[in-house]
């Protein structure tokens, strides 16, 4: 009997072993990416579409799923697409920058893979090759948290993916151009939501949402524009707070939220009114002529048009930047709720660990050879043919870039910019403070790629040392964009433990293709498996690496 035991037991060792070392789910998918015509503004042009789609699929998938995109390009173009606030560890080789990958040539297809390691939230994804963002190629990423880990309110009745933003109707060939000669691509055109733009009292818009009476609904919003902030609300709902930039948050209840370029979050609505239709309305934020428009919320069932009279948004004044200031402020992470906590595991006691490096950084622009540029603390990012990482990779970085161009201290007074590949070298599993000063009239919003930071402070004037006794240091929103008024200051804290080629950018589309953006290089000393994955046998190589024997792998 004894022996049947321990038979038994072993077996079911055996079984929970492998249990234990299974790979985590597998999502497939297969993208088309082809022109077509949209008109998100009423006005025809060439978009870009994923299997005939804008906005593109949504890809709908789970905490610690793999994710594995084929891409077939049949653009005239070359074409990269980011996932952008998925921390990719060890794995920037799919980060679908042009630092880190060789672009999807026309008539050629490219399968991404990466996992969803330890992340919940509202994403998106989107082109990174000139300005493709700007006629489409964009959709959502939502991860959803794992069963055995509940989330901190009830199950929604449903939940509507909304991707908005402004719009030009140029189409992204004809603003490049405009760039490149040296122009700047102007003001937006409109604001869209889905790919449509209604106006109040439109009586053939169709209906972004249907919702039931008495019953709640996720909302994930994204801000996929390439220029304004905006502000959206509800018409006679309030809106509850319950997820930012894929950390769950206190659930503070808000009638109007900002949300600056790049940035998505999640909220909580209930069809808590009399059944009928009601408008989402979506306007600009701090710019000089408010461009706003609305989408239907209907109820099911319900009898009657939304009403013509809208809520207004907030001030555009002084005072509208000291309300949004407020708001960002009220953002506050949820510690008592169960969900997966950034990369290293206890960084949420991020207000204990000493800070190792301050990097500060301004942005600006000027006229080099005549024509438009924007940079970061005297150097403004150029791309090379030879992705960053790969020369790295291939011990040929010093043929294509030189690191540190860039310092951690912007020049006063100085407002000439050099062009140069943007290289700055990170040591491994440092905790960096950085420190974004706008010393200019417009907001900005900034994106790091490979990780969350937490957002400890937002505010005016400039940036010192003694600033540092405002930080929040309990409970800011750990997060991957941080936007900053104008002329203010924002302050972030993460650790550089995810090795690879990591890009950091200004998230307004006008200003990275003009050379705001430079690249953390953070290697990994003991070239080791655990800390960084091998090239991908898959990997495609282009520039002075092409054709190549791959170097040693990792071990």
């Amino acid at each position: 009997m004894g022996s049947h035991k321990s038979l038994f037991a072993a077996a079911l060792f055996v079984c929970m072993l492998a249990g234990a070392l299974a790979e985590d789910p597998y999502l497939f998918f297969d993208w088309k990416v082809t022109y077509g015509t949209i008109a998100p503004l009423g006005v025809p042009q060439q978009g870009i579409l994923i299997n005939g789609e804008f906005p593109g699929p949504v890809i709908n998938c789970t905490s610690n799923n793999n994710i594995v995109v084929n891409v077939f390009n049949y653009l005239d173009e070359p074409l990269l697409l980011t996932w952008a606030g998925i921390q990719q560890r060890k794995n920037s080789w799919q980060d679908g920058t042009p630092g880190t990958m060789c672009p999807i040539l026309p008539g050629t297809n490219y399968t991404y893979k990466f996992q969803v390691k330890d992340q919940i939230g509202s994403y998106i994804y989107f082109p990174t090759t000139g300005l493709q963002r700007a006629s489409g190629g964009m959709g959502m990423l939502k991860v959803h948290s794992r069963e055995l880990i509940p989330v901190p309110f009830d199950m929604p009745a449903d939940e509507f993916a909304v991707l908005l933003g402004d719009w030009y109707n140029k189409g992204h060939k004809t603003l490049k151009r405009i760039l490149d000669s040296g122009r700047s691509i102007g003001k937006p055109d409109g604001i869209q939501i889905n790919g449509k733009s209604s106006s109040v009292g439109d009586a053939a818009a169709q209906p972004l949402a249907v919702m039931e009476p008495g019953k709640t609904y996720r909302y994930r919003v994204c801000n996929v524009g390439m220029k304004l902030s905006v502000n959206f609300r509800f018409q006679g709902h309030t809106m509850k707070l319950v997820e930012l930039e894929g950390s769950h948050t206190v659930q503070n209840v808000y009638d109007s939220l900002d949300l600056h370029v790049g940035q998505c979050l999640s909220v909580l609505v209930t069809a808590d009114q009399a059944p009928k239709d009601y408008y989402l309305v979506v306007s600009s934020r701090f710019s000089k002529k408010v461009m706003s428009t609305v989408a239907v919320i209907r109820y099911k069932n319900g009898n009657g048009a939304a009403s013509l009279s809208i809520p207004p948004p907030p001030a555009e004044n002084r005072a509208g930047i000291a309300w949004s200031m407020n708001q960002f402020r009220s953002f506050r992470w949820n510690l008592t709720a169960s969900a997966a906590r950034p990369n290293p595991q206890g960084s949420y006691h991020y207000g204990k660990i000493n800070i190792t490096r301050t990097i500060k950084i301004a942005n600006s622009h000027a006229v080099v050879d005549g024509k438009l540029r924007f940079g970061i603390n005297g150097i403004s990012h150029v791309n090379t043919e030879t992705p960053l990482k790969l020369a790295e990779y291939f011990g040929l970085g010093d043929k294509v870039f030189t690191y540190n161009l860039m310092k951690d201290e912007p020049t006063e007074g100085d407002n000439k910019l050099a062009l140069a590949p943007s290289v700055v070298n990170a040591t491994f599993r440092n905790f960096v403070e950085i420190i974004f000063e706008n010393r200019e009239k417009t907001i900005q919003t900034w994106h790091l790629d490979g990780y969350s930071f937490f957002a400890v402070a937002v505010e005016p004037g400039r940036w010192a040392p003694e600033k540092r006794k405002n930080y929040n240091l309990l409970d800011a929103v750990s997060r991957h964009t941080i936007q900053v008024y104008p002329n203010s200051w924002a302050a972030v804290m993460t650790t550089l433990d995810n090795a690879g080629m990591w890009n950091l950018r200004s998230d307004m589309l006008e200003r990275t293709y003009l050379g705001q953006q430079f690249y953390f290089s953070v290697l990994s000393p003991e070239n080791s498996l655990r800390d960084e994955y091998n090239i991908f046998p898959t990997q495609q190589l282009c520039g002075i690496v092409s054709g190549l024997p791959m170097p040693a792998p990792y071990h």
